[in-house]
């Protein structure tokens, strides 16, 4: 009862928001205090108690009310048939291959069985494994991720806010880049939360950054065909690296086991490593797909790359440690002509999944889930996820939950055209979506834990990012 009125005043607060664009609009700074307060007024009335019904009711008397305010209607219904226009039958087309086999079954000490990730050899704990099951708060998917309240809502960037990540191993530290051509670095906790730098250089939209492991440096890519790295502790830009095709770059990423390398995609279709140290692209460290790279992962021993291009593909690369070098695995059609806006990698999703999974965000209404079944990086289709993803210029991403391994069932969140943020069941074949979150205006592009997942950020094509916080229990 309590997850359904609480999901009534998430309907109140979307419904403001989406009229948020016609309350004074030559006034930005009051319609993001409007929407603040509103929140938190929200949050003290769902504490009183009233009931469904008569929440119901006033949901229904505040839409009519606002459409007659402002001369039109924003309905959810209406935005919804609005945005998803004429629908079209996609294929998807996979390549396929056997799996792996003889797989390992091991104990541990208390003869508890267990079973191993081919992928990285760890150990992962079966369903009676009571510590990690403990870790997880040994509660079920829909009570984990009932993140309800509204901890802060940032509108620093005039532009839609392209990408959003925690600092690693960091419960409060956060860095979001816009297409204003700026990046932001905010400070959480403690309250009240604040922006601590606004990191201006690139002269065109940043597409996507990301953090160095230590959290001391920030890798950012931007339309203006550049790769910037920044001191995040100061602030300031310490290198300028040009595109040598002075293309727009669409993506970038750390290389997990050395920081000073880095890869990144341009719209030119090229994949390339840069050794940020010396500013100089490695020979042998090219590849060129068959479209504009949007998006690439690294898994966790760097060793495997995957590229995502704007016409449906994904190419595994097999990544060379010492050289930099890059030798081209697998490529596979997922969907013809549907961009691949957003890839993640995961060793194992959970205690009973225990292949390695990539995650994959596709312009056909999609997320999809694959397993990764080979070393050179082939994938094979396991899951598919509906979300409203049909726009090929809506770079909606999409995140494994962070510790899901530690729980029954494993989760992923994304964000949609929809406006809203997604949470689904990896492991449920029936309605495996276990939360919605409401509160946005426009099209949510990324989201983002933090690592405890206490915390979770979601940014808009409008420029608001909202930090939504776990239910207490």
């Amino acid at each position: 009862m309590q997850i359904n009125m609480t999901s009534i005043w998430q309907q109140v607060l979307a419904l403001d928001a989406r009229y948020n664009t016609y309350r004074a609009p030559n006034n930005p700074q009051f319609r993001t205090l409007y929407i603040r307060r509103r929140s938190q007024l929200l949050r003290e009335n769902a504490k009183q108690g009233y009931s469904p019904a008569a929440r119901k009711q006033y949901l229904r008397l505040r839409n009519q009310l606002l459409t007659q305010r402002y001369g039109v209607s924003l309905d959810q219904s209406s935005l919804r048939s609005r945005s998803m226009g004429a629908r079209s039958n996609s294929r998807v087309t996979l390549e396929t291959s056997d799996s792996f086999e003889n797989r390992i079954a091991l104990a541990d000490s208390k003869k508890l069985p267990r079973r191993t990730s081919m992928a990285t050899d760890e150990v992962v704990p079966t369903r009676l494994a009571e510590a990690s099951r403990a870790m997880g708060g040994d509660t079920s998917i829909s009570e984990n991720y009932a993140f309800t309240g509204v901890h802060h809502i940032f509108d620093q960037h005039k532009d839609a806010v392209t990408a959003v990540r925690f600092a690693n191993n960091d419960k409060s530290l956060l860095a979001c880049c816009s297409l204003d051509g700026k990046l932001s670095i905010c400070q959480l906790t403690p309250p009240p939360a604040s922006v601590l730098y606004i990191l201006e250089g690139h002269k065109a939209g940043i597409t996507a950054f990301e953090w160095s492991l230590s959290n001391d440096l920030i890798l950012s890519c931007s339309l203006d065909a550049t790769v910037r790295l920044w001191d995040a502790a100061l602030g300031r830009c310490i290198r300028v690296v040009e595109d040598p095709l002075a293309a727009s770059v669409q993506c970038c990423a750390f290389q997990p086991l050395n920081n000073n390398m880095v890869v990144v995609g341009n719209s030119k279709g090229m994949v390339q490593v840069l050794n940020v140290s010396t500013g100089i692209y490695l020979k042998g460290g090219s590849s060129k797909t068959s479209g504009s790279v949007l998006s690439i992962v690294f898994d966790s021993s760097g060793q495997l790359l995957w590229a995502g291009d704007d016409r449906g593909y994904i190419v595994s690369y097999l990544f060379d440690l010492h050289s930099g070098r890059l030798t081209k695995g697998k490529k596979i059609l997922v969907s013809e002509n549907n961009a691949i806006t957003c890839l993640s990698a995961r060793n194992w999703a959970s205690r009973e999944a225990r292949d390695p999974s990539l995650l994959a965000n596709c312009a056909a209404d999609a997320v999809l889930l694959f397993s990764i079944i080979r070393k050179d990086g082939t994938l094979e289709l396991k899951r598919k996820f509906p979300v409203k993803h049909r726009s090929q210029l809506a770079m909606i991403r999409s995140s494994f939950c962070p510790i899901m391994s530690f729980r029954q069932g494993a989760c992923i969140v994304t964000g949609s055209e929809d406006t809203c943020v997604y949470f689904f069941d990896l492991e449920r074949e029936n309605k495996p979506c276990v939360n919605k979150l409401q509160g946005h205006s426009a099209t949510v592009i990324d989201v983002c834990f933090n690592y405890d997942e206490s915390l979770l950020a979601s940014s808009d094509a409008s420029g608001m990012v909202i930090i939504w916080k776990r239910e207490q229990r």
